[in-house]
């Protein structure tokens, strides 16, 4: 029998990274071995011979951090947002020179929101619209949200095979940002609001009829069955992935 996976967090004095480590008791075959807040130093994940990383940090850090992970070999599992694609070739060239290590950036670890995803795009090209709407708390950094991208893109993907014509929409006046930002054309929508956490809904529609996806995390225990499974696959995976749902076989 293989001995527990030692796993390190970083941001673990973040509302996630707490929840994170409570659930660590329930998985026996994963043990903590590193908790890293905003003055430790990663070499504590070198030391404890950590073999996988989670990261729920910040924009600002996450880059770093993760250029520690690859140069050390040790495999990364991040849900920290604000990714782009410069930010993703960059990643890709680092691991260049640690090909057997794995990184996953997933835009979010909740089931619900990965089957979100992947319901829109089977669903989007049997309808004329498409927009998403995402309501979060009022402490995220980032608008729209890392999930909301991932979805309009997978949309605008399934639309683009489907051949799909243009979205109709008349619109000549209007306020700034009232019909959202624009992600390879489908509009999307952020909300900022307090009582929030994580929530999305996709609203696709057509001819006397509409078809709404919606998810919603009530609280940050819905990332952690995602990001266990993570820690658990991420090394079967060496390189890049981005998004949990090749994780889930979708």
């Amino acid at each position: 029998m293989r001995s527990p996976r030692k796993v390190g967090v970083i941001g673990a004095s973040g509302n996630v990274g707490r929840t994170l480590v409570a659930a660590f008791d329930k998985e026996p075959d994963l043990e903590l071995v590193a908790t890293i807040g905003r003055n430790d130093s990663l070499d504590m994940l070198v030391e404890s011979e950590a073999e996988v990383a989670i990261d729920f940090t910040s924009p600002g850090a996450v880059m770093g951090n993760v250029e520690f992970l690859v140069k050390h070999r040790i495999h990364a599992v991040v849900g920290t947002t604000g990714w782009t694609d410069e930010r993703y070739d960059q990643v890709r060239e680092w691991l260049m020179e640690s090909p057997d290590t794995g990184v996953l950036v997933a835009p979010n670890f909740a089931i619900s929101a990965v089957l979100t995803e992947k319901l829109a795009e089977i669903a989007a090209p049997y309808f004329d619209s498409a927009e998403v709407i995402e309501m979060h708390h009022p402490g995220k950094k980032d608008a729209p949200s890392g999930t909301a991208i991932h979805t309009a893109r997978a949309i605008a993907r399934a639309r683009e095979h489907a051949q799909c014509s243009d979205q109709p929409d008349a619109t000549e006046q209007s306020l700034d940002g009232a019909r959202g930002a624009l992600v390879d054309g489908i509009p999307v929508h952020a909300v900022r609001m307090s009582g929030a956490v994580a929530h999305e809904a996709v609203i696709l529609g057509s001819q006397g009829q509409s078809l709404i996806i919606r998810q919603d995390s009530y609280d940050r225990t819905s990332f952690v069955p995602g990001v266990f499974l993570g820690v658990r696959k991420v090394s079967e995976n060496p390189g890049l992935t981005v998004g949990l749902s090749s994780f889930l076989g979708l």
